[in-house]
């Protein structure tokens, strides 16, 4: 691929410059900054070209990432733009929260001795720069359909479907609870992983592929589903998953305990301005924070708590930290901000009278795999410790949120409570106008699952409206 072959010998894998921790704790901002043409090109130029690119079989999207890589090092951002954006819908937001050393750059056949391709800060730059410097996608050669699709879900499914959808010459509509659009994008995700305007730009672009947005409406509520099969020639459902997962042990209704959903949108809320105030903020300044749970989610709320002035903040996970299922980056990035972290350490119980005055946990060994080849934890007896704190957040992750609804037309669920998919290559649902994809189908998982889910569905779509 390169022009010098043994690149990745001589240039070593860097990033772009991070804020030092004592600046970036005082503020809500991304604490990343961009790389310039130059130092993308240089980086990008370390790729190997692979015979057979395991990058990009492991993204979830299938990015063509070699080739993009080529485009970047050559010069040719907006080919690479282009080339980015018939994979993937939201690259720009990709780059920023996918957990590369889990996915792509994990795969990297330089990541073990010479440091993976900075594949996601590529990624960002490529749109990022393209945008500033006025590209956008292609729409001339797209013809009308005549047809149109309803979209219920802001969210990266609903967004990505979208966009396929308008690339294909059929128009959508996407209808969301929220007063902006993202779902978790906006709401949930801190903006030191993603910065806000990031999403309202990917607005301003899908409106200008067409596609319009009805916010601060909840389908079945707001506007009954029944306007929407009848309105559309077919509807994709892209809603997500925010059925906080309980510990199922005493003390989570006390004073002071707070899931990790609530306590991340109550607190993003002020950053988006005064229209998108709708809950006070839960704010955990001068108190002594636990977190219950090791994924992204657990890392968005430890590093939350320290930017609110936490005097300490714990994360409890209950496996070790090879087995954590989150980004290392943003563990690292936790440690570097002052979390402690307590592993193999289970919760047994949060206790106090009627606040939480600190969690009972128990000392863990990693046992033989459990059906989801995740090694399961066994209970250590006689290693029982009480850990004091002022305020505890639970962050074990989502599950199904169904609408009570989806019964009347025919759209059946899973046992756990997840739609049921009867075509799995189209993503429609039982009800054959139908279709979903993302959380609500698979549970809760990535954003670029989401983001690949959106996009299959959208596909599945065409091929049902016979485009």
């Amino acid at each position: 691929m390169s022009t010098h072959p043994l690149q990745f010998f001589e240039v070593p894998r860097r990033d772009p410059e991070k804020e030092s921790v004592e600046i970036r704790v005082e503020h809500y901002k991304e604490i990343y900054g961009s790389f310039d043409a130059a130092d993308a090109a240089s980086q990008a130029g370390r790729c190997l070209d692979c015979g057979n690119p395991y990058c990009e079989w492991k993204c979830p999207v299938h990015n063509y990432i070699p080739n993009w890589l080529k485009l970047i090092e050559e010069g040719n951002l907006f080919l690479a733009a282009e080339l980015s954006h018939q994979t993937n819908s939201l690259p720009e937001i990709c780059g920023r929260i996918c957990p590369q050393d889990r996915l792509c750059e994990g795969a990297c056949t330089l990541d073990d001795a010479n440091g993976a391709v900075s594949i996601g800060s590529i990624e960002k730059y490529i749109t990022d720069e393209a945008l500033k410097q006025g590209w956008r996608p292609d729409m001339s050669h797209i013809v009308d359909t005549g047809k149109c699709v309803g979209i219920v879900g802001a969210g990266p499914a609903g967004l990505a479907a979208a966009d396929v959808l308008a690339r294909n010459g059929v128009r959508s509509v996407i209808y969301d609870a929220y007063s902006e659009i993202g779902g978790l994008l906006t709401f949930g995700i801190p903006p030191f992983k993603l910065d806000k305007d990031v999403v309202r730009t990917r607005r301003e672009i899908l409106e200008g592929m067409g596609v319009k947005f009805v916010l601060n409406t909840r389908i079945g509520e707001d506007l009954p589903f029944q306007q929407l099969l009848d309105q559309y020639d077919a509807v994709f459902l892209g809603m997500g998953t925010y059925t906080s997962v309980k510990g199922e042990f005493p003390g989570e209704n006390l004073a002071g305990v707070v899931k990790a959903l609530p306590y991340l949108v109550a607190n993003v809320q002020p950053e988006l301005g005064p229209d998108n105030v709708r809950k006070p903020e839960i704010n955990l300044s001068g108190k002594r924070v636990i977190v219950l749970g090791g994924g992204d989610t657990g890392m968005d709320c430890v590093r939350t708590a320290i930017r609110q002035g936490a005097t300490s903040v714990h994360c409890v996970y209950r496996r070790d930290e090879e087995n954590m299922p989150g980004s290392r980056r943003e563990f690292e990035n936790s440690k570097e901000e002052g979390v402690k972290f307590l592993f193999n350490q289970q919760p047994l119980e949060i206790v106090g009278d009627k606040q939480a005055t600190g969690v009972r946990v128990i000392e863990t060994r990693l046992g033989l795999p459990g059906p989801d080849g995740r090694r399961r934890p066994k209970t250590v007896s006689g290693t029982e410790q009480l850990l004091e704190a002022d305020a505890v957040v639970i962050a074990f992750g989502f599950r199904a949120s169904p609408e009570p609804w989806f019964a009347d037309f025919n759209i059946d669920l899973q046992d756990n409570g997840l739609v049921y998919i009867d075509n799995d290559e189209r993503f429609q649902t039982s009800n054959s106008k139908v279709f979903a994809g993302g959380d609500m189908v698979r549970g809760s998982d990535l954003v670029v699952t989401a983001v690949f889910e959106g996009r299959e569905a959208a596909k599945g779509i065409v091929s049902y409206l016979n485009i």
